[in-house]
């Protein structure tokens, strides 16, 4: 089998696998509600660590990956490390703080404390600014352990950060550097924090744990690269940059000095200096950039700004992403506004691993005409129009708002598919529409203003009415990205069975179908539909996904693997089998920002939670 860049582990038995960690391998020395601590007696290292960020107890999994190596000469006495009798390393805690202290030794060689986690148990990550090709965190930083919690940590030292998803076992290692003859006395300070918007009349109601808890679950860098990524071991991805940018406008600020925005700007400046991530020519093995990857980019340029006020950046910063702008609009060949990707996304023209699709969903057939990466070059154009106004730059600002006004005039009367009554995904360089009642299209489109409310309201009428006569009534799951089969014509062909990733053997699809990108229910781009429901003023609607959603967060369900196939719960079938690959995909996570909009709506007196199936 041919496994494409975005599909590593595919094919892979991954032989034990639990949806949010093991239990304690050994007791641990130190339990409150927020923290579960054990010391490591081979070398300084924890042998237990668990964190509740809300303070729920919630401490009895461990992903700790022990350290397998006895240091000669090393004991523990207490929570004093000593080497040849000399102390190197000294340990505090107390209900929710951590504190790691080393003095510096003379003639004592000391080692590193050790933080190393089992990367398929829990997809850990540093939060902070690392150089560029330097693999070491600054301080401060936020230790944060998905659907776990956060620690934010302080001090004065130095902090090695590395993850692998490829080496056995698959890690993600934290390593805090010791004293030295330079810097005799090191100290790193650890406090158990919960970051997520403050928000009146969440604190107490159960219903926003999965909220306050998981917030930051999005925000995952990769060591390798320096950059925002899928999570700490996986790829970069141009196209899903911009769903960072959008809920870093409304964080926190993680600590003293560093904000979600500051993630986000490290990762702009690396692929403003010429880095690539997966979606562009010269990561992936497509021989083209996908269609939503410079949309994207104009997108987090813009989020990063107008939530930073960091007008020198753009400043300094514009004619480049001026240019990203031109380029996606150099791509409408014909010159009736759309955007278009040069694969014909003709029916039987089917993308191979080599030859991907027009967008994120990278499984399916999107071409040409792309209604998913066309709604993203509206909204981009719109922002970047606004940005380059307020840099006085009126020629940028005129040509991006007429590009976004023609680009929006095609639109409508391009997609909407006079015989459902719904936005097709694709119109093909054949002329024919591909529509299989995709809800995040619907979404998007609607939450970007590319619809007036009077059709809006038509399609997520119909899309409503699909969803119950197709029978997905369990939003605790997501949403599925289509509600019919793409068939065999409109899919990936060289990928796998049907149950790895929806690649069907039958022609309709039906095999296919429910599994990962066919169909497969997730939480990624549920934001879009639920956004437009709120926006629509259908409250009713979009809780009865929303809220589930919310219970199906507090409760882990969408990372982890399923012990029945090996499979990750970032995609699953319509009876909530694991049918992913990555163990934490973060792009499930945007769709927390729906909550924003209900609590809005709601002036914080949201309704019961509806029944869901269980």
């Amino acid at each position: 089998m041919n496994i494409p860049k975005k599909f590593p582990l595919l094919g892979q038995t991954v032989l034990m696998v639990v949806s949010a960690g093991s239990l304690f391998g050994s007791s641990p020395d130190f339990r409150s509600e927020f923290l579960a601590l054990g010391l490591a007696s081979n070398a300084p290292a924890f042998s237990v660590f668990a964190v509740d960020s809300l303070g729920q107890g919630r401490v009895s999994q461990n992903p700790i990956l022990p350290e397998t190596n006895q240091i000669a000469g090393l004991d523990l006495d207490d929570q004093n490390y000593q080497l040849n009798g000399k102390s190197i390393w000294r340990v505090k805690w107390s209900q929710r703080e951590l504190t790691l202290l080393s003095d510096y030794v003379a003639g004592v060689d000391a080692p590193p404390f050790v933080l190393a986690f089992k990367q398929k148990v829990n997809h850990a990550t540093l939060l902070g600014l690392m150089k560029p090709g330097e693999k070491q965190m600054g301080l401060p930083c936020v230790l944060h352990l998905p659907d776990m919690g956060s620690l934010r940590i302080t001090g004065q030292g130095k902090i090695d950060y590395s993850a692998s998803r490829s080496a056995k076992p698959p890690f993600v290692r934290i390593a805090f550097l010791p004293a030295t003859a330079q810097q005799p006395h090191v100290e790193y300070r650890f406090e158990v924090t919960a970051i997520y918007p403050q928000l009146a009349g969440i604190e107490k109601n159960p219903l926003y744990d999965g909220f306050r808890s998981d917030w930051l679950n999005l925000f995952q860098v990769n060591p390798r690269l320096q950059v925002l990524a899928n999570n700490s071991a996986s790829d970069p991805c141009a196209f899903t940059l911009f769903t960072y940018s959008d809920l870093a406008m409304h964080t926190p600020p993680l600590a003293a000095g560093l904000t979600a925005n500051d993630l986000v700007r490290m990762t702009l400046n690396r692929y403003l200096s010429g880095m690539k991530g997966y979606g562009q020519v010269g990561y992936w093995g497509t021989p083209w950039t996908s269609l939503d990857s410079l949309p994207s980019f104009v997108i987090s340029a813009c989020n990063y700004v107008n939530s930073s006020g960091d007008l020198k950046w753009a400043a300094a910063n514009f004619d480049k992403i001026s240019a990203w702008g031109h380029e996606m609009f150099a791509s409408d060949t014909n010159n009736n506004g759309l955007i278009k990707y040069p694969r014909s996304g003709n029916f039987g023209d089917r993308p191979t691993p080599d030859s991907r699709p027009a967008n994120w969903w990278d499984t399916i057939n999107f071409g040409h005409e792309d209604a998913f990466a066309n709604a993203l070059a509206y909204h981009a154009a719109t922002q970047f129009a606004d940005l380059a106004r307020r840099l006085g730059k009126s020629a940028d600002a005129d040509y991006f708002a007429a590009r976004a006004a023609k680009l929006r005039a095609a639109y409508v009367p391009t997609f909407l598919n006079p015989q459902t009554g719904v936005l097709a995904g694709w119109k093909s360089a054949d002329g024919q529409l591909h529509d299989y009642w995709f809800t995040f299209i619907q979404g998007m489109a609607i939450t970007f203003g590319l619809v007036d409310d009077k059709t809006a309201n038509s399609i997520m009428d119909k899309l409503l009415a699909k969803m119950n006569a197709v029978g997905y009534t369990n939003f605790s799951l997501g949403l599925p990205g289509n509600l019919v089969p793409v068939p065999k014509g409109d899919y990936v062909f060289g990928n796998g069975p049907p149950e790895e990733v929806g690649e069907p053997l039958k022609d309709d699809g039906s095999d296919g179908f429910q599994y990962y990108e066919n169909g497969g229910a997730t939480g990624c781009w549920a934001y879009y539909t639920i956004k437009a429901l709120y926006k629509l003023g259908r409250v009713a609607d979009a809780r009865r996904i929303l809220y589930p959603m919310l219970a199906g967060f507090a409760r882990g369900e969408f990372q982890g693997f399923d012990h029945r196939n090996g499979r990750s719960f970032d995609w699953r079938d319509w009876k909530g089998g694991g049918h992913g690959y990555e163990g934490l995909l973060v792009d499930n996570y945007q769709a927390l920002l729906a909550v924003l909009d209900d609590v809005k709506v709601s002036e914080a007196k949201p309704a019961n939670l509806p029944e869901t199936k269980k």
